[in-house]
């Protein structure tokens, strides 16, 4: 018995790294931190991931105990986060993924990086799908864990040397990388949309499972 699921796991890191967007993280989190030292901008990077972390592992815990609460089939969780990851889509291929400012007083390392930047709806909705589909199996929980641990670790490596990153790929390639993942993302939330409807119709009884 493998204890990791390969394939399980490169879509769950693949499909977070396009909503999450590291690369896209960089300009952002470069002028939010502009007036940081290196050592304040290496701490704010540590803790907008952890925040985004802690809260997104909540929801991938408790989120099925709100769902029964609040009588919410799978399917509609589906159809709906599709609907949000599909604007999260257009918002990167329009390029309106910076519209956030830090409000005064608000450290910016919760708010906005932490969340909504990190973890947001689009990651929330997206984990606690794929804890559906991981089913209790200990294979692809154990590779849904590893995902996160890499895409965290992801996440801080490119705002600790956000610089470095930028200078690199140039705005030019920074901008290319974020309309990239937004292709991305749009496919990756139409077929969610897809395979929502048909559940749909397969408990309706209109076409076979």
């Amino acid at each position: 018995m493998n204890l990791v699921d390969l394939s399980f796991l490169t879509g769950v890191f693949v499909t977070l790294f396009v909503i999450i967007d590291p690369p896209g993280t960089v300009p952002i989190f470069l002028s939010l931190t502009s007036t940081m030292t290196a050592k304040q901008r290496s701490r704010a990077a540590l803790v907008a991931v952890a925040v985004a972390m802690l809260i997104i592992t909540v929801f991938a815990v408790f989120g099925r105990f709100i769902l029964d609460y609040m009588h919410i089939s799978l399917p509609a969780l589906q159809f709906s986060g599709g609907l949000l990851l599909l604007i999260v889509a257009l918002q990167l291929l329009a390029g309106k993924e910076g519209e956030m400012a830090a409000s005064e007083g608000v450290n910016v390392a919760l708010v906005p990086l932490g969340t909504p930047l990190l973890g947001g709806p689009g990651a929330i909705v997206a984990v606690m799908l794929f804890v559906q589909q991981a089913g209790g199996e200990a294979s692809r929980i154990i590779s849904l864990v590893v995902a996160m641990v890499a895409l965290a670790l992801t996440m801080y490596l490119a705002m600790r040397f956000a610089g470095v990153i930028a200078r690199v790929l140039g705005d030019g390639g920074v901008t290319l990388v974020t309309r990239i993942s937004g292709v991305l993302l749009a496919a990756i939330s139409t077929q969610m949309i897809f395979d929502a409807i048909r559940s749909f119709l397969v408990s309706w009884g209109v076409i076979a499972g």
